[in-house]
């Protein structure tokens, strides 16, 4: 089979398209034939080495297809299945092997494109909107990059929930995707100053939960972006690892939380996992849940989708093709 696979760590140019055997699936695992991968910022900090693995690596832990094969042991699907999943490893080929209790029923009333557009991004939103701060009617909530994969659909989670959402782009064309997706109001943080912006939109009170993906540009200024007992969750690191916190500028009048969530922590349990999956690919497949799809690469050009994601140029998901 065909693969995506890197030797070393470092630029998009270490992914190399090689030839692989094809695996055999042992006790608990599936073989899945890979229709669409996800591309996802941590096949970005993977392949850099900031989150190490075993080399060779081939990237990508997201993916849609049909079950091949299954080994010894395993009831949760059978070959033919058409599946969805995360927390796998090597979707960047065009089979992968996967644990059977991460590989979830996509109907057909979805595409396997939207299958792997759905899981990373989609069950994160899920989470954030959610679990991790449970939105509800009147709150108040600031998405950095408002028109990236998991900002567009955090903001139509976020209306659907009832909050009133603010979010940040870096131009005019972002902005319009983000107030179609529910945004009621949209700063370009590249001509604006968005702490002085969510003080001016919310008459100085703040917002009560800030989801920020960008790090280190933003952190801090986020904080300030708090109503008290508000809460910065922070999700992710496209502008570089925040500075360490002091803790001692959460308290005060502002007493607010500060939470570094990882989605794989919340869906440890199978049970979980089929509920906010089947949430997410439920919405979607439902229109009440619209999946952006960017653009979708041939597997050969997995170096060309690095570059377009890490230069934080994309509105919505990138798509890997074998």
């Amino acid at each position: 089979m065909k693969a995506i696979v890197y030797t070393e760590f470092g630029g998009p140019e270490v992914l190399k398209l090689a030839e692989r055997a094809l695996p055999t699936p042992g006790p608990g695992q599936a073989l899945v034939k890979i229709a669409a991968a996800g591309v996802n910022f941590i096949d970005i900090y993977q392949r850099k080495g900031m989150y190490p693995v075993l080399l060779p690596a081939v990237p990508g832990g997201e993916g849609a297809g049909t079950v091949e094969a299954v080994g010894p042991g395993v009831t949760e699907v059978a070959a033919g299945d058409r599946v969805a999943f995360f927390g796998a490893a090597g979707c960047y080929a065009e089979y992968a092997l996967a644990p059977a209790d991460r590989l979830v029923p996509l109907t057909a009333a979805l595409g396997f494109e939207q299958g792997a557009a759905a899981m990373v991004q989609g069950i994160t939103a899920y989470v954030l909107a959610h679990v991790t701060y449970p939105l509800k009617p009147g709150d108040r909530c600031l998405v950095h990059a408002a028109a990236g994969g998991v900002g567009l659909l955090l903001c139509q989670l976020a209306k659907e929930a009832g909050a009133f959402v603010i979010g940040t782009t870096s131009t005019e064309e972002k902005a319009a995707l983000a107030r179609d997706a529910g945004a009621d109001e949209v700063i370009l943080y590249t001509q604006q100053d968005f702490l002085a912006e969510v003080k001016r939109i919310t008459g100085d009170r703040g917002v009560n939960v800030v989801y920020d993906s960008v790090g280190r540009d933003t952190f801090d200024r986020s904080l300030e972006c708090l109503a008290p007992l508000g809460m910065l969750v922070s999700f992710g690191q496209s502008s570089g690892f925040p500075a360490p916190l002091d803790i001692q500028r959460l308290g005060g009048m502002r007493s607010a939380f500060v939470t570094r969530p990882s989605v794989f922590a919340y869906v440890t349990d199978r049970a979980k996992y089929l509920a906010y999956a089947g949430a997410v690919l439920g919405m979607a497949a439902g229109g009440t849940l619209r999946l952006r799809i960017d653009r979708a690469y041939p597997l050969a050009q997995a170096a060309e989708a690095h570059l377009a994601l890490a230069g934080r140029g994309t509105t919505g998901k990138l798509i890997l093709k074998p």
